[in-house]
């Protein structure tokens, strides 16, 4: 049994796509509407905490329409095909809106957008499952997971490059009245459209399924249903806890940053990208040695460095008051920290479940990661905006959910089995997205 590499590769050019467009949506649609649009950063986070609300009903929608899809072009593909398709074209659409400063045309238009981008997510997701043995999807979701970060790194690189900034008379960077935007929605959509494109024309999808032939298979668990008992229930409580307080944290950090960015160190949008590209960047060379260091101390504990490290980080950004290099050295190491609790969280809640209900307590992670989500947007934007606080409320913000998380992981007392060792480095970069 051996792994298709080149096929896992070309089939994670579907999950690059979706990961470019994310990249760019979470930085530049809230600088949008809050600059061209005028509007205030309670209303900006209403806007951006939309797609995860819809993600909440979508993915699940999708993913078990595309389970019972049977079409020439397969199952998944039709709904990444034509996804991509729309997306693409909504994206185009709603950077001609912005250009021609129409609020309810590029609002309208980004819902929409929102929408066809849930189409094809969840079919993306589950094709390498699909045609993929299950003792070889460790190794191909780390790859999966790699070829993604490079989509996020290109949108990223795309935007530090063509959005040009130039001084006002106070010394603030921003952007001229003769700045288009539109060059950059154009290559993301371009971009999303060909690595999609790559991999309907060098994969053929029901071929692929005849020749590996692989049954589903249906668990039975005797222990399917059954209560926990009231020990793990407790520490399942308490994990998931943990997880709505760091993605509280954490994304209330990477949904303003931008916005950060220019009203405190009054910088543009490339130097904002640039800082988060740190993290990404250091989250990926982190992942492997992360792996040994949970084999040997366990999983709880390297979450528990991974939190104390990145609540450190958030206290530190606090007292920093203008553009700085000590910046990339704090968000390198947040996202050295995020892997670290990132790498170990969904294992830990997936181990307090029996075979049968893996699905379901799966499902129970990402409720509370999404409930997060959708709601730290909301609160920090009025916190900051409502409450008259202002930007300087953000890092704060971020370090009082991130502390909440460390108290809440301390009760947590199952789960923490120490993972297998693994047999080569790849397997090392098998996290959840």
């Amino acid at each position: 049994m051996k792994l298709n590499y080149k096929r896992t590769i070309l089939i994670g050019f579907a999950f690059m796509s979706i990961l470019a467009f994310w990249q760019f949506y979470d930085q530049v649609v809230p600088y949008i509407l809050e600059f061209t649009f005028k509007l205030n950063t309670f209303e900006t986070n209403i806007i951006m905490a939309a797609d995860n609300i819809l993600a909440v009903f979508m993915l699940p929608l999708f993913g078990a329409l595309s389970d019972r899809t049977r079409t020439g072009l397969g199952k998944r593909t039709p709904y990444i095909l034509y996804g991509t398709f729309a997306s693409t074209a909504l994206l185009i659409l709603s950077g001609l809106f912005h250009k021609a400063v129409n609020f309810w045309g590029f609002f309208i238009t980004l819902m929409l957008l929102l929408i066809t981008m849930g189409i094809y997510r969840t079919p993306a997701v589950a094709y390498m499952p699909d045609v993929t043995e299950k003792p070889l999807r460790s190794k191909a979701n780390a790859i999966i997971n790699l070829v993604g970060y490079i989509g996020g790194i290109f949108a990223t690189v795309v935007m530090m490059f063509m959005l040009k900034s130039e001084k006002n008379e106070q010394g603030e960077s921003v952007y001229s009245s003769g700045q288009s935007f539109m060059p950059v929605f154009i290559v993301i959509a371009a971009f999303m459209l060909i690595s999609v494109l790559i991999m309907v024309f060098t994969l053929n999808e029901n071929k692929i399924l005849k020749e590996t032939n692989i049954k589903d298979e249906v668990e039975s668990d005797e222990n399917k249903g059954k209560k926990l008992t009231r020990d793990v229930r407790k520490s399942l409580i308490f994990i998931l806890l943990s997880v709505l307080f760091w993605f509280m944290s954490y994304n209330s950090v990477t949904t303003a940053f931008s916005r950060y960015c220019v009203n405190i160190w009054k910088v543009d949008l490339g130097t904002s990208s640039g800082y988060l590209l740190t993290a990404t960047i250091t989250a990926i060379i982190a992942f492997v040695p992360l792996g040994m260091l949970s084999s040997k101390v366990g999983r709880k504990s390297t979450v528990l460095i991974g939190v104390a490290l990145m609540t450190a980080c958030l206290f530190a950004a606090i007292f920093v008051t203008k553009q700085t290099p000590l910046m990339y050295v704090i968000l390198g190491t947040i996202g050295v920290a995020w892997a670290a609790i990132n790498v170990n969280s969904f294992p830990m809640v997936v181990e307090m479940s029996s075979g049968a209900d893996v699905g379901k307590y799966t499902g129970i992670y990402y409720t509370f990661s999404m409930a997060a989500q959708i709601t730290t947007p909301l609160l920090s934007g009025f916190i900051i905006d409502k409450l008259g606080f202002g930007y300087r409320a953000l890092f704060p913000y971020a370090v009082i959910f991130a502390a909440l998380s460390f108290v809440t992981m301390l009760f947590v007392k199952h789960g923490d089995s120490k993972p297998v060792p693994k047999k080569d480095l790849l397997e090392s970069f098998d996290v959840e997205d």
